[in-house]
């Protein structure tokens, strides 16, 4: 059976004039990889999760019954064929301090893996916290987030803007607020800043504000157990976060993670609406759920999912949006998500390469080069195939869009086109 072809530049074109269409409500889904995005080489950014590791696992080895038992838990999840990472390491110890008593456990007693836990939670919130560095050295220029809250604050749309997100770094606040960008984050008051559930409920609350809602918690978030409610206040140690490990899926069902997921699913029930994912590469089953719940009932809903897939092994690319991996199997079983891979994409339930169906030319409505790198032309040796000169053009090639940099460059195209357009119109 052939392989389905898909076409960059219809699919681009689509996704434009859905971004400027004023009857769709748009929302967005933005993961871990929007923190890791930069605008240039001066920008801030949050590591990925092997630097992460990397830098927090330095800090904890500073103790040596640490790095002992590091290692070897490193060593137990090799021969379990699972990777080492920062989320893996967390998930271990919380398990064993569920299960380890008054025994040792590589070489740690309880009371070892509880201060290790903590360790743990503790850098992985100074990881996120780069808001500080980028306070101090006022280089909001080279955030790329600033950039996206100025296509926010310049697109012409009937519906606000709504951000969900898995992130507890500032990266989005600091970019709507440096662009003077009103938004509601669930967060009501001045002094303690509590949050307001029933806000959350309301679809029409603050209807022409942008919205952001921070559905894995935030740095600053606390919970009085006295008064039984969420504040907000600088960042410490008593954060309320649902951290990177197996026990996610349960925190999620708490408050005010339960009032947030009903938003994003409650969102997507609601007609013309369409949800824009990057950064996320739906690993988390209790978002999952939701999504596909919501989309199951809506017959006019749709999510697009931008995937940046690409792994780097011995300096080689290689591609995680295959034909048997997980969400390829989950787009082809609801056909209501696409998923736009860097080489391949999942449409319609359809996977299949990326392949334009003729060269550009200077008359297209897009540039397409800006989005999409053609391969370079092969030896010919199909007939069938279009020729140019000695070589042949295959078509093929890497979508840029997945890219949260390269997305926010074309989001602020079309703004350009838009302003340009109406100049030319007054003239």
């Amino acid at each position: 059976m052939l392989e389905s072809m898909h076409d960059p530049s219809e699919y681009i074109r689509g996704l434009q004039q859905l971004l400027v269409s004023d009857k769709k409500k748009i929302a967005f889904l933005f993961g871990a990889g929007t923190s890791l995005s930069k605008k240039n080489d001066s920008s801030i950014n949050i590591p990925a999760i092997g630097k992460m590791t990397e830098d927090i696992e330095k800090k904890l080895n500073e103790l040596d019954k640490n790095k002992a038992a590091i290692n070897e838990i490193r060593d137990e999840l090799k021969t379990q064929n699972r990777s080492y990472n920062i989320e893996t390491l967390l998930t271990n110890v919380e398990q064993k301090i569920q299960i380890i008593g008054s025994g040792t456990l590589n070489g740690l007693v309880k009371e070892d893996f509880k201060k290790l836990l903590k360790d743990i939670k503790k850098e992985i919130r100074e990881t996120v916290g780069v808001h500080k560095s980028i306070l101090e050295k006022d280089n909001f220029n080279d955030l790329i987030h600033v950039d996206f809250a100025e296509w926010i604050g310049r697109a012409n749309r009937k519906y606000p803007i709504e951000i969900f997100t898995t992130n507890y770094d500032y990266l989005f606040e600091l970019g709507l607020e440096e662009k003077n960008i009103p938004y509601y984050d669930g967060f009501t008051g001045s002094y303690q800043p509590f949050f307001n559930s029933e806000s959350i409920e309301a679809l029409d609350f603050v209807p022409n504000q942008t919205k952001l809602w921070k559905i894995h918690g935030s740095l600053g978030w606390h919970f009085d157990d006295i008064k039984k409610k969420v504040w907000r206040k600088d960042s410490d140690s008593e954060d309320i976060l649902i951290y990177p490990s197996s026990l996610k899926y349960s925190e999620s069902k708490k408050q005010p993670y339960m009032a947030l997921m009903d938003r994003l699913t409650n969102y997507l029930k609601q007609p013309d609406t369409v949800l824009i994912t990057c950064g996320y590469s739906f690993g988390d089953e209790h978002i999952n759920e939701r999504i596909v719940t919501a989309l199951s009932t809506n017959t006019s809903g749709h999510v697009i999912s931008l995937f940046h897939d690409i792994v780097l092994e011995n300096k080689k690319k290689n591609y995680l949006l295959t034909k048997d991996s997980d969400l390829t199997k989950l787009a082809k079983e609801n056909k209501k998500l696409s998923v736009y891979g860097c080489r391949h994409a999942v449409i319609g339930g359809q996977y299949g390469s990326w392949k334009l169906k003729r060269e550009p030319d200077k008359d297209d409505t897009i540039n397409i080069i800006h989005y999409f790198d053609e391969d370079a032309p092969c030896n010919p040796i199909e007939e069938k195939k279009e020729r140019k000169g000695d070589e042949i053009w295959t078509g093929e090639g890497e979508l840029f869009l997945p890219d949260f940099t390269k997305f926010v460059i074309f989001l602020q195209s079309m703004v350009l086109e838009n302003s340009l357009i109406g100049k030319g119109s007054s003239e």
